[in-house]
């Protein structure tokens, strides 16, 4: 009787199955590892640039190191007058450099005389001179030191987060430069960070920022609508949009003669049968009457 040389292919199908599958999982296990490592690739990458470019001051500890010369390895707190101390070649000035400036200049101190070819390398140990002060709807406000690269999301998170009150927008109020009175202003859109995941706004905070976190205005609306209530304003509201946040008209609402309270300039003014799409500002007290049928 004549045998087959090959198994029967429904027992060779799932062999050969397992293995694909097998194989797959391998490769995109291989895939998923390879994508870790560009991701920390390019952080160690940007950290480094960031903190070569990084700008020195009062309170910064510094770790010196010189290739071969462990002798002369110094981890140095720089001054009120922004110097440190090393072996050798005593006070050097470094407030206002950035690490590169730093290093070639200890590198030329040390190569007058001391070490031939010096290899200076600088890491920053502690950030303590750069500072940022958080104000408004923040459950901790208050004064922060920068520690390296923050963005804005990071120091919300050190300040403890938003508060219930807070409203749409975060204003920044930042200087050129520390001797210069003149002021930027940046605002930034709460929602579309936080809600939205615009992650663009979530800038970079620099040395003497300041911080504020707007507060929620609010509107009320009273009257014939199922929620009478205050209710926190967003930009872009109208007529519409406020009773429908208050549940929507009773049965008994006029719904052609809704009006609105509003203060202008101190004083209260009454805007008479709105239309629906009429824009609602913070502070309007929206009056759904009765109707007479």
């Amino acid at each position: 009787m004549k045998k087959d040389i090959f198994p029967p292919q429904n027992t060779l199908t799932p062999v050969l199955l397992k293995r694909s599958e097998e194989g797959l999982i391998s490769w995109s296990f291989v895939l998923l590892c390879f994508a870790l490592f560009v991701i920390i690739l390019s952080f160690c990458i940007g950290y480094t640039s960031f903190a070569q470019d990084y700008i020195v001051g009062e309170g910064d500890v510094l770790k010196i190191t010189v290739y071969d010369q462990d002798d002369l390895t110094t981890t140095a707190r720089i001054s009120g007058d922004g110097a440190i101390v090393l072996p050798l070649i005593g006070q050097v000035a470094v407030k206002g450099l950035t690490l590169t400036q730093i290093s070639k200049k200890i590198s030329a101190l040390l190569a007058d005389g001391y070490v031939v070819n010096p290899q200076v390398s600088i890491f920053i140990q502690e950030f303590r001179s750069k500072k940022a002060f958080i104000m408004g709807e923040v459950t901790k406000p208050g004064l922060y030191v920068l520690p390296g690269h923050t963005t804005f999301l990071a120091l919300l998170s050190e300040a403890g987060g938003l508060t219930k009150g807070t409203g749409d927008k975060a204003i920044i109020k930042r200087k050129s430069n520390p001797s210069n009175k003149n002021e930027t202003i940046i605002t930034i859109d709460l929602k579309k960070l936080i809600e939205n995941g615009d992650t663009s706004l979530d800038i970079p905070i620099m040395d003497s920022d300041s911080i504020y976190i707007t507060k929620a205005g609010v509107f009320y609306i009273t009257g014939e609508v199922r929620k009478p209530d205050a209710y926190k304003y967003e930009e872009g509201t109208t007529v519409i949009k406020a009773i429908t946040m208050g549940g929507g008209f009773s049965d008994k609402a006029s719904k052609g003669r809704v009006k609105i309270i509003r203060k202008v300039n101190g004083k209260e003014e009454v805007l008479e049968k709105v239309k629906m799409d009429e824009p609602v500002l913070p502070d309007d007290v929206i009056v759904v009457p009765e109707s007479f049928f």
